[in-house]
């Protein structure tokens, strides 16, 4: 074999590594939140859609995974991965 063996595949298995620790456990640590998140919707609670829209939760559905939230013009029905786990928070925060 010679002098490449395991340190002609060094390299690779750095880049390998350092894209994990960097890119990839991090999104599936996001991904996980939002799912939690969108599980313990409740009644009551103030969201934002992903797309903007303002409103309040006022059904759940574990069917299908929906929920219906009211809006000034009426209510509508969402899916659940469409509410924004970063814009809710953020609007249910204690002002400072």
């Amino acid at each position: 074999m010679g002098e490449g063996g395991i340190g002609a595949f060094m390299p690779m298995i750095l880049l390998f590594a350092v894209l994990y620790f960097f890119m990839i456990a991090p999104q599936m640590k996001r991904a996980k939140k939002e799912k939690k998140f969108a599980a313990e919707l409740k009644k009551g609670d103030k969201i934002v859609t992903k797309s903007g829209m303002h409103g309040k939760v006022v059904e759940l559905n574990d069917k299908d995974n929906s929920c219906v939230i009211e809006t000034l013009s009426g209510k509508i029905k969402f899916d659940r991965s469409a509410v924004s786990m970063e814009m809710s928070t953020k609007l249910n925060a204690p002002a400072k």
